[in-house]
């Protein structure tokens, strides 16, 4: 019996992932996704690394943020699976390595596998017409 939960991005006629939004500071995020590359915002003027990409600096309010490549490696602070069946989904709070936590899915796994402080690692998924969008599958 196999016992694996499709998620986002899965199986043909499963949950179809929505394009993002893009604005204008946030395209160079999800052009990098396109790519295949996960990037967060690191503040120079505090060293911090933040996501939700923004231009300002949560931390310090510094304008003089920049682009960094994330590892893409992480662990899982949080999950909850919601749905039934082919239209199951997990949204999950990942921590990447660069300690930012960001709110994603878990995608091609077995859902009842999962566990807080699994390893995850990034995967990239293609939406509705629009970028690529960064998901977790473990490592």
């Amino acid at each position: 019996m196999n016992t694996t939960t499709p998620t986002a991005g899965n199986k043909p006629g499963g949950r179809k992932i929505p394009a993002p939004r893009v604005l204008p500071e946030t395209l160079a995020y999800w052009q990098a996704a396109d790519e295949g590359r996960l990037l967060v915002k690191k503040c120079a003027d505090c060293g911090a690394f933040h996501h939700y990409p923004r231009d300002i600096c949560p931390f310090c309010l510094s304008a003089n943020t920049a682009w960094q490549n994330a590892s893409g490696q992480g662990t899982v602070y949080s999950f909850s699976t919601m749905g039934k069946a082919e239209a199951a989904y997990t949204l999950a709070l990942v921590t990447l390595d660069e300690g930012v936590t960001l709110m994603t899915n878990l995608v091609d796994c077995d859902v009842s596998q999962l566990k807080i402080g699994q390893a995850v690692k990034v995967v990239f998924k293609p939406s509705s017409g629009g970028h690529a969008v960064p998901m977790f599958t473990p490592a």
